[in-house]
């Protein structure tokens, strides 16, 4: 099973019922796409990190998404939230991963792993290979 994260920001200029509309012709477009909405979340207007199109605030909308098969229509979705002129920006992340990922530094005993170099117990673990990006330093 796949899991996505989609975070978008609406146009604080745009009301609240046409936000709620917004959100319905996304979900129902990415169901139709074979794919369920997990979680839906508004996160309400914050404040941007940064300016954009001159506007200091937005509205906050996140959407978890799951795909049993893998097939998503996130990249149709993805084209019209391009197209459309209330939504400032958007992210799309793959969750199922880092969850995967999350899931093997668990040991399956509960405690905490055990390496000859690591006998002492200073707490100081050492990374994994899969956890480093190439080039970065331990």
């Amino acid at each position: 099973m796949r899991t996505y994260e989609l975070v978008f920001i609406v146009d604080p200029r745009v009301s609240d019922e046409d936000v709620v509309t917004l959100i319905q012709e996304y979900k129902q477009m990415i169901s139709a796409g074979g794919s369920e909405i997990s979680t839906e979340e508004n996160w309400g207007r914050r404040k941007l990190a940064y300016p954009i199109e001159k506007l200091t605030e937005g509205k906050y909308v996140f959407l978890g998404v799951s795909s049993k098969d893998g097939k998503t229509s996130l990249a149709e979705v993805e084209h019209r939230m391009r197209q459309n002129d209330k939504i400032l920006r958007y992210l799309t992340v793959r969750t199922d991963e880092d969850l995967k990922r999350a899931a093997r530094r668990k040991p399956a005993g509960g405690g905490a792993p055990t390496s000859p170099g690591n006998a002492g117990g200073t707490g100081a673990e050492a990374p994994l290979d899969d956890d480093l990006e190439s080039g970065e330093e331990v």
